[in-house]
């Protein structure tokens, strides 16, 4: 029983700071663009600036 008594509010406080972080996160901004974050690692910059300083221009 004292177990209860001592456990019971442990999960309480780090429930409550799981949930406090969450909120902060979903308020700072954290989730606002999850598909832009995955389409963009597809996307290949390195590619086109490495054909691009390939190119010479002088004959």
């Amino acid at each position: 029983m004292t177990a209860i008594l001592f456990l019971l509010p442990i999960a309480l406080l780090l429930g409550g700071a799981g949930l406090g972080a969450f909120l902060w996160a979903l308020k700072s901004g954290q989730f606002d663009d999850p598909d832009g974050a995955a389409a963009r690692i597809l996307l290949d910059d390195d590619l086109e600036e490495s054909d691009e300083e390939e190119e010479d221009p002088t004959p």
